[in-house]
């Protein structure tokens, strides 16, 4: 039986002098559609890592702690990593800060530590905790599906997407399905309670919908070259060329997630998952500055 490597992060590093504003050529939707990852995932990794490391003195088996880590490591670099696509669409005309500071507010204060303003009562402080953990394990789900989905966007190709651009988000992928068990154990391991699961799925796709168009719809009316609205005909047009995720890509495996039995391995390929992070450009600048 092989033995998959340890989860470990990349210290990827991007340069976006030449990526144009519309990386996707001639399709604004489908670039800012794509971009709104952009705009959560900044606020929504320091969350992730601030919540795993209070749950990570809770773990009791060593191989799923050493698991937590490497997510840890991972999810701090995607951070960063989008934040500074933040900067290159500011340096383009794109000021993010209206709309991002309405993600800062919900990871922040809605979903932090004092909710309210005001500690929580003690006797609610470890179930809040495993609401989060459910929390981060429906966001995980979405994460491995638009992970494996764009590792084999070839529309993106035909269409001449930046390679740079392609590369974070091919990279972030991979690493979402090399990580893609890691939120899910830990909600087991801490909780387990199905019940729970199902009803933060509930709500996580509801909230993750709202943001996606809400982000979309923001980027298109603020963009300077080529203003104009989000349009749900055009989302399909793009997920008809290839360049966008389908609705049945999204939210086919949902049903699935709701079985008692469910686990996130039979989700993705780790093997195509890394194989994509062996030729990576920003994995292998960051392995040879490591070496």
């Amino acid at each position: 039986m092989t033995t998959a490597p340890p989860i470990k992060p990349r210290r990827v590093r991007f340069q976006w002098d030449g990526t144009p504003l519309h990386w996707v050529p001639g399709d604004p939707q489908t670039t800012h559609t794509i971009n709104v990852m952009h705009l959560l995932l900044p606020a929504g990794e320091r969350w992730f890592c601030e919540v795993y490391r209070q749950a990570l003195p809770l773990v009791t088996d060593d191989q799923l702690r050493e698991d937590v880590k490497g997510f840890i490591g991972q999810e701090a670099v995607h951070g960063r990593s989008h934040a500074a696509v933040l900067d290159h669409l500011a340096e383009q005309g794109i000021d993010t800060r209206p709309y991002t500071r309405r993600i800062d507010w919900l990871f922040g204060r809605l979903l932090s530590d004092e909710p309210f303003g005001r500690p929580l009562p003690r006797w609610y402080r470890r179930l809040w905790l495993e609401e989060r953990l459910a929390t981060i394990a429906s966001i995980e789900h979405f994460t491995t599906v638009l992970g494996v989905w764009v590792l084999d966007a070839r529309g993106l190709d035909e269409a001449g997407a930046d390679p740079v651009m392609m590369d974070l988000f091919r990279w972030h992928g991979a690493e979402e399905v090399e990580h893609r068990s890691v939120a899910f154990d830990l909600y087991q391991h801490l909780s387990g309670s199905w019940v729970r699961r199902c009803l933060s799925m509930v709500v996580a796709s509801l909230v993750l919908v709202h943001l996606w168009v809400a982000g979309t719809r923001f980027l298109m009316a603020n963009d300077p070259t080529s203003p104009g609205k989000a349009t749900w005909r055009g989302y399909l047009r793009g997920a008809r060329r290839g360049r966008l995720p389908t609705v049945h890509q999204l939210c086919g495996t949902l049903p699935a997630y709701y079985r008692a039995t469910y686990h996130p391995s039979v989700q993705g390929d780790t093997a195509k998952a890394l194989a994509y992070l062996a030729t990576s450009p920003a994995a292998l600048q960051a392995e040879s500055v490591a070496a």
